[in-house]
């Protein structure tokens, strides 16, 4: 493993570390917004053979933990797995609604916070893309839990925007590849977390802001989740497909809310059969070669 600190061209600065095992991907920690006094960070993962190539796929990640809890190293292994398979990888942070002593949630931050965070990540990528060695029509979103929400409002919520967003840049993906999502927030969690705003709760909601033109979209669930219930999921997921939108539900028996439990891998979030399942998905349109 190695550690440097280095400025890249194109006004795009590495404000951490520069990490990589022998001969495998390069992490590189990243500033990608600024907001309220904080840097939100972001960790972007490449092959060698990819920093060669000017435009790759590119797989952003957003960790779960109910809006309050979590961190993108969560996303660190599958970031490394697809970078091996020539995607440009990225784990993103966003605000968080949990104050200083670990109480939630926190006055200024709500579920609105973090969805405007996701849509600048997605902007961030697109207008970096040359330097990010990143194709910008080849952009999938990829969340768990409330991660899934937040990588579903990149494409849903129109006026769900950072007042400094370039909004001429679309922040909408081009696939959508959800674990365990969250896919309506009219739930007491996501209520709690809103406090006084909880009236906006409608705009960030996803089964409630669904339309047409959604981008291929894979969602896999346990059919014993308890914390976001099989039957909202398949109930949003007929509500896409009537409305002309191409959506895959892939569920489990007997797994629960982590698909992974038990799979030390991947942070409990999936195992390695569901990430098989993820590459053809990913195959399929075109993301991947296929074997």
């Amino acid at each position: 493993m190695k550690t440097a600190r280095v400025a890249l061209g194109c006004g795009l600065l590495v404000v951490g570390s520069v990490w990589a095992e022998d001969d495998g991907p390069v992490r590189e920690e990243r500033t990608y917004k600024s907001v309220g006094g904080t840097d939100l960070r972001v960790d972007v993962f490449y092959s060698p053979e990819a920093r060669q190539r000017p435009r790759n796929p590119a797989m952003a990640f957003f960790h779960g933990g109910g809006w309050a809890y979590g961190d993108r190293s969560e996303f660190h292994e599958a970031c490394v797995r697809y970078a091996k398979k020539g995607f440009v990888t990225l784990s993103f942070q966003y605000r968080l609604s949990i104050n200083s002593d670990e109480t939630v949630p926190h006055p200024d931050i709500t579920l609105v916070e973090c969805t405007k965070d996701a849509r600048s990540a997605l902007r961030w990528i697109r207008q970096n893309a040359a330097a990010l060695r990143v194709d910008p029509a080849r952009v999938v979103a990829s969340g768990q839990s409330a991660g899934g929400q937040l990588a579903l409002g990149t494409a849903l919520f129109d006026d769900v925007n950072e007042s400094t967003d370039d909004l001429s840049v679309s922040p909408r993906p081009d696939a959508l590849v959800l674990y365990s999502s969250n896919v309506n927030t009219l739930e007491a969690w996501a209520d709690r977390l809103m406090g006084d705003r909880r009236g906006e709760i409608w705009s960030i909601s996803p089964h409630h802001n669904l339309r047409a033109g959604l981008p291929p979209t894979i969602e896999f669930h346990g059919e014993e989740d308890c914390m976001v219930p099989f039957w909202v999921v398949r109930h949003f997921v007929e509500k896409a497909r009537s409305l002309g939108n191409e959506i895959e539900l892939v569920s489990f028996e007997g797994r629960r809310h982590y698909l992974g439990d038990g799979d030390p891998a991947y942070g409990r979030y999936y195992d390695e059969g569901v990430l098989e399942r993820t590459d053809r998905f990913l195959e399929e349109h075109g993301f991947i070669a296929g074997p």
